[in-house]
């Protein structure tokens, strides 16, 4: 029998301090009874002595402190689990949201999960085909890894994401494939635009989706990616799938965590953020891997909005130094129209070179993303510096590398939102494009290679 208390001291916006309580534990769940019957929840934010101080999932507007009554639950927030979460839209506490039935679980798990034995990790060194040049060709995602998307205020990254959900797969991987999608702090617009598009592809056959609204409370927007996390780690760990979560906005999670912190009063960092944010999101973060003798990975895509476009602010800064690298979205090429406005020269994967290569891409892979980051690096020196001095400064070769830099944003870094390129279609096009450029200028290609692929540009054959 669950121990009542009436003991209700003080109720300050989302807080609510009880008195008197026993044997309370942080991080627990509570049910508050109102006087007409009605229920809400909460959590344990902090225990001192015998006080407890909650924070309430629904908000105090209406609650009458002298009626209502509190009990502790004696667990923190649990997510109910099967298999027959895929196909399924939650909400940001992980109550079914599309009108189909409850979940029967087959366990009910902590959403805050248990930390990764460092020494049962597993390197990363898979390839994940996004089907997305920029990335699969330059930066290429690798099985367990974390790799995280830069983007700014209004550009596309909603597409990017959705896009990358629809066509993410393991190359001559056995297991099964699943995406976990967590939408946090979002309009309606764009969660109907998520819904629909995973609907109108089938995609949602082997996702799920947790829905955290901009009008839903702070505090559940703080649960929504830990609901996504408990669900990826019961697929990939309990299951043996290999799971892509993808997370966005992690921008308005950690608005949440600021606004959350300041009830509490507590001692604000840069730009108002608490002095804990570094490691509240590495307790997100790292939850992606993989485990030895396990057959399952979790990778993770988190996505986050730059406020100003700045590299600096804490966010993308604190986010950089925990991930495995960035992919950036550049405003000048989305005005351009390129899209996805993937930046390449300023993204970075870290673990691109354990992911490439023969048997796992093609043997090419490495030498030509290093020739197309150099030549197109050159090309946009050769760009800037016609600007200034005027087209006729520049030797034949430089304007054969600023026409490389156009035809590689409009051709290679720019396709469709349904286009859906496998990694061989994007090496081709990539030899295609250095084929624009004098044989002398491929010093990074060995010899073999330029002599193997590059007269056969429009074949899409190859070692694999």
């Amino acid at each position: 029998m669950l121990k009542e208390y009436r003991t209700i001291k003080e109720v300050a916006g989302p807080l609510m301090l009880v008195d008197q309580v026993e044997g309370v534990k942080y991080n627990e769940l509570v049910e508050i009874e109102m006087g007409d019957g009605e229920q809400r929840r909460g959590r344990v934010l902090e225990v001192n002595g015998n006080v407890a101080l909650l924070q309430l999932f629904e908000g105090s507007q209406g609650l009458n402190i002298n009626e209502s009554k509190v009990r502790f639950l004696g667990h923190g927030l649990e997510l109910p689990v099967s298999m027959d979460i895929l196909g399924r839209v939650f909400d940001g506490l992980g109550r079914p949201k599309d009108g189909g039935p409850r979940i029967i679980p087959e366990a009910r798990m902590d959403i805050n999960g248990n930390p990764i034995n460092p020494a049962a990790r597993d390197y990363p060194s898979e390839f994940i085909q996004t089907g997305i040049s920029a990335i699969d060709g330059l930066n290429t995602l690798v099985r367990g890894q974390k790799l995280p998307v830069f983007s700014g205020s209004g550009l596309p990254h909603a597409r990017l994401a959705a896009q990358i959900a629809r066509q993410a797969k393991v190359l001559g991987g056995e297991s099964e494939f699943a995406v976990v999608f967590a939408a946090v702090g979002i309009t309606f617009e764009e969660a109907d635009y998520f819904i629909s598009d995973f609907k109108k592809t089938g995609a949602i056959d082997r996702a799920v989706l947790f829905m955290n609204l901009a009008n839903d409370p702070a505090i559940e927007r703080i649960a929504t990616p830990r609901m996504a996390l408990t669900a990826a780690e019961y697929l990939a760990y309990e299951k043996g799938m290999q799971v892509l979560v993808i997370m966005t906005d992690l921008t308005n999670y950690a608005d949440a965590l600021r606004e959350i912190s300041a009830a509490r009063k507590e001692v604000p960092g840069r730009r108002g953020y608490p002095g804990y944010l570094y490691t509240d999101l590495a307790t997100l973060y790292e939850r992606a891997g993989r485990i030895r003798d396990r057959k399952g990975s979790i990778t993770q895509i988190p996505i986050l909005s730059m406020p100003e476009d700045d590299k600096t602010h804490p966010i993308p800064d604190l986010t950089g130094y925990i991930t495995e690298g960035q992919i950036i979205l550049s405003r000048e090429l989305y005005r351009k129209g390129i899209l996805p406005p993937i930046d390449v020269l300023p993204s970075l994967s870290r673990l691109k070179d354990k992911g490439i290569g023969k048997n796992k891409t093609r043997e090419d892979h490495a030498d030509t993303m290093n020739q197309l980051f150099a030549a197109y690096a050159r090309g946009k020196e050769a760009k800037e510096l016609a600007v200034i001095l005027g087209e006729g400064a520049l030797s034949e070769t430089d304007r054969l590398f600023a026409k490389f830099a156009d035809e590689f944003e409009k051709r290679y870094v720019s396709q469709g939102e349904n286009e859906d390129r496998s990694i061989i279609e994007t090496l081709s096009i990539g030899w295609e494009l250095l084929s624009i450029l004098p044989k002398a200028e491929l010093k990074r290609i060995r010899d073999e290679y330029i002599e193997k692929y590059l007269p056969k540009v429009n074949s899409p054959e190859g070692d694999a």
